[in-house]
């Protein structure tokens, strides 16, 4: 089965989020993308982490309900980013979204250029979405 390119399934709108960011920033650019977490990158578009909203709710919540300083995305990023490259297979990572392993299942994977830099994010979504076009391909042949 022909599954397509991590290409054909990538999004290419996704939050810009740099490591001096202030938190709540970061968290209004991921709502607005509509994005569980986003890539981290550097002035040259590369990628330096990874941010949740996992990690901004818990910083959030600190800041309205305790009143606490705001952290910078710096501050609570991740750095031990799994990432993906043009060149994977769609199926190879959608069996990586399965790994019973807990830190090889993330649910977004930004997919990165030779040179790091972030040019796209993939996530279970993305994949799924493509496996049924496939499924509806294979009953509606022609």
């Amino acid at each position: 089965m022909d599954s397509g390119s991590i290409r054909e399934y990538m999004s290419t709108d996704f939050a810009i989020i740099t490591p001096d960011m202030q938190v709540d920033e970061a968290s209004a650019k991921l709502i607005q993308k509509a994005m569980l977490g986003g890539p981290v990158v550097n002035e040259n578009r590369e990628l330096v982490g990874w941010i949740s909203e996992q990690e901004c709710l818990q910083v959030t919540i600190q800041v309205v309900y305790h009143n606490q300083r705001v952290a910078n995305v710096r501050d609570i990023m991740r750095t031990d980013v799994l990432t993906v490259s043009l060149a994977d297979h769609p199926l190879d990572l959608a069996r990586q979204m399965l790994s019973p392993v807990p830190h090889q299942k993330p649910k977004s994977y930004p997919v990165l250029d030779a040179q790091r830099r972030v040019i796209g994010v993939i996530t279970r979504r993305h994949i799924l979405k493509m496996l049924v076009h496939k499924l509806s391909e294979m009953s509606h042949p022609g």
